[in-house]
């Protein structure tokens, strides 16, 4: 499975923006799937995660109430609609799957990773 991260931007502070995670190579509707980020200087945090059906999502406290995580499996994509942005939410964001994903939010819980698309939040 091959996973490309679109739909980063610049925006300013209290705006919004959607990332997409589309799938190639390989069905991801029995996959669980995240979003992590990665700011300059920093670890790898993790945002939000889904369940394969959808019905379970997770979400990181700082961005709980401001990121939506959802999936189309009907398009082998999942979307990370980001509101309320601020300038602390600037870095690198990642996609990620794997099959046997059951709630962890560790980075090492998902074996299929994106190449990432940048997010710069200006204040």
């Amino acid at each position: 499975v091959q996973l490309q991260a679109s739909g980063g931007g610049l925006v300013q502070a209290g705006g919004s923006l959607r990332l997409s995670c589309a799938a190639s190579g390989g069905t991801i509707s029995s996959y669980g799937m995240g979003w992590f980020r990665q700011a300059p200087g920093k670890d790898r945090d993790f945002v939000a995660s889904i369940t394969w059906t959808g019905g379970t999502t997770y979400y990181s406290d700082s961005v709980k109430g401001r990121f939506t995580i959802s999936r189309d499996n009907a398009k082998n994509t999942m979307y990370l609609q980001m509101n309320n942005l601020k300038p602390e939410d600037t870095a690198v964001y990642y996609c990620a799957a794997d099959k046997y994903y059951s709630g962890s939010m560790s980075g090492g819980a998902f074996a299929y990773w994106g190449q990432g698309t940048q997010v710069t939040v200006s204040s």
